[in-house]
Parts: C-alpha cells; structure tokens; sequence
C-alpha cells in the first residue's frame, strides 16, 4: 500500500514543480536559485540584526520618541545599503560580446550613411533605394569575420600579435586586453576583477563602482549596527542573561564581518587608485601582458586622480577599452618618483 502511494506522491510533487518553473522561470535554472536564496538570505540577516535591536533594546525607542532624526538616518542607511546592493547584482559587469555587437551596429550604422550619402535618387517615386549587405548587420553570427571589433582588438596589442591568442575558446569572440572569460557566468568580461558569490554575477568594468559603493555602504551600516549593540549591552547587561547572550553572539559576527569588509574595503580602494584588477594583482605572473613588468609598476595607471574620475565619473562604453601601454610608456612608469615629480603631480 505505501509502495502504491509513494510514486503518486511524487508525481504530485513534480506536477507542483513544474508548475511553479513555469511561473517563475528562473527558479527552473540551478545557478540562479542558489543565487536567489543567497540573495533571501543575505536579506533576512539584515533584519535579524535590525529586528533583534529595536525587540530589545527599549532605550532606543525612547531615543527615537526624542530625537527621530538618529534613527531615521539609521533606517536610511539601512535602506540604502539593500537598495545599493540589488543596483550591483543586478548590473552588467560588461560582457565582451556586448561590446562587440555595439562596435559592429556602430560600424554598420555609418556604413548605410556613407552609402545612402552615394546612393543617388530613384528616378521613378524619389525613394532611396539602399542595398546593405549581410556582413554588415552589425550583429554577431556563429562563424561570421567581425572584422571591425578584429581590428580594435588588434591595435590594441603590439604590432604581430597573433588573433588566434586573442581569442576566447569558450565563447569564440577576441579578447581586448584585461578581459578574462568567467567560468561561472560563461562568458567573456571587460576587466574582469572577480565572480562574486553573494552578488551572483562577476564583478568587471561595468558594476565594479557600484561593488565598492556596496561594500562603503555596508561597512557603514555594520559600523554604526555595531556601535548600537555595544551602547545597549553597556545600559542593559546582567538584567536578562539570555538577552545578554543573543546580542554577544550577534556582535561577534557582526565584528567578524567588520573586519573583513573593512579590509575588502580598503584592498578595493588600492585597485581603484592603481587601476588594477583583483585578477590582474593575484595571477600577475600567468597573464601574457602582465608577465615580464615588474611588480611594482602600474601599466595602466594614469595617476590617482585620473583612475578616480575615470573610475567613479566616466559612463562604461567601448570607449574605455585601454590598450596595452607601449615600452616608452613603462619605462616613464618604471622610473622612481623624484621631489620634482612630487611637486608636478606626477603620480597623480
């Protein structure tokens, strides 16, 4: 009898599955699921912290009744620490194959105007009558030549370099220089920094600001959170020990998680200043380009100041691809900073 009912009972429960993958598709993908619970649980941290905090801490709610301004500042960080949080995982690091179908439509585009430009005029109604052929949709087939994003690629790297080194196994598209392919995304990535679990997505040229806003704005509300577990167990201990113990256990992590986020911050904030990648600074040695430069000088560094506005102010595009710098250009890097360069600004 209970054999009987066993594949009922499981044929039930993949009618119910199949069901909810159809209503949310994204579930049906593994990948995806797991980042989504991370993401839910990455959220229910947040409010066992806050709702621990305001459950017990009864001075707070007083503070608040007086001087509404200190915790509404502190909700708002709150709030803005999430928000900030699901802007990153939900951005594009920029996707090589995306850069490439803009510069080819680019490319295609300017190509049906220089042609429209010397088509001349049917003599019958006055329409313009343009022929444009396939090779120049801009858009990237399977086994098609795009050669506009080729020859961007290509001087972007000295003169001889071979295209079949540029070329990505994977995803069968030319690499510019700092691109690497992610093996959890499966797919190529302009200045590739790092895959990020809790973001689920890789973190590259076109969300990494957005990342380091993340991790300044959650080391602030783990700071502050902190700092408020802290002022309740110096008003309130020893009057209820399992209160006491709940808040010691939460503060540790919460401690735990301050240092490393502060040491994520600052780790962030020197690749920022010296335009450097996480896989660029960790694996050095193993990239072509990076291997006979001396460990100490930045290639694609143009000052403090610059790698900041450029970092912070300047929109992702094809734009920003940067090429490889030439030998004069390292060895005006490689030389040491004088009291003259100090004073001209040189490494900024």
């Amino acid at each position: 009898m209970l054999s009987a009912l066993c594949p009922t009972v499981r044929d039930s429960g993949g009618g119910v599955l199949d069901r909810c993958y159809r209503v949310f598709p994204c579930l049906a993908d593994p990948a995806r699921r797991s980042s989504l619970g991370l993401k839910a649980a990455l959220v229910m941290l947040h409010l066992v912290f806050l709702g621990v905090l305001f459950l017990f801490d009864s001075d707070l709610i007083e503070k608040t009744k007086h001087q509404p301004w200190y915790t509404g500042l502190y909700l708002l960080l709150f709030v803005i620490t999430l928000v900030q949080y699901f802007v990153a995982s939900g951005s594009s690091p920029s996707y090589v194959l995306d850069a490439m179908r803009e510069v080819n439509e680019t490319n295609a585009m300017f190509r049906r105007v220089s042609i429209s430009s010397k088509q001349p005029a049917s003599s019958k109604n006055g329409n313009m009558v343009i022929a444009v052929e396939e090779s120049q949709s801009g858009r990237y087939l399977p086994g098609s030549n795009a050669t506009s994003w080729t020859k961007l690629v290509l001087e972007m790297y000295p003169p001889g370099t071979s295209i079949r080194s540029l070329t990505c196994p994977y995803c069968n598209v030319e690499q510019p220089p700092r691109a690497k392919h992610c093996h959890d995304c499966d797919r190529c990535v302009l200045q590739f920094d790092h895959h990020c679990v809790w973001l689920g997505t890789c973190v590259g040229q076109g969300n990494h600001c957005r990342f380091w806003w993340y991790i300044c704005e959650e080391t602030a509300l783990c700071l502050w959170t902190g700092i408020l577990y802290i002022t309740y167990l110096k008003a309130n201990i020893s009057r209820a020990w399992w209160k006491d113990a709940i808040m010691i256990v939460l503060l540790i992590i919460l401690a735990i998680t301050l240092i490393f986020l502060l040491l994520l911050l600052l780790f962030h904030s020197y690749l920022i200043l010296t335009n450097q990648t996480t896989y660029e600074l960790v694996r050095r040695r193993r990239i072509p380009y990076l291997r006979g430069i001396p460990e100490r000088v930045y290639p694609f560094s143009k000052g403090v100041c610059r790698n900041l506005y450029e970092f912070c102010c300047v929109r992702s595009s094809i734009t920003n691809l940067e090429r490889l710098p030439t030998a004069l250009e390292l060895e005006e890097k490689s030389r040491p900073y004088s009291c003259f360069d100090f004073l001209t600004c040189r490494c900024c």
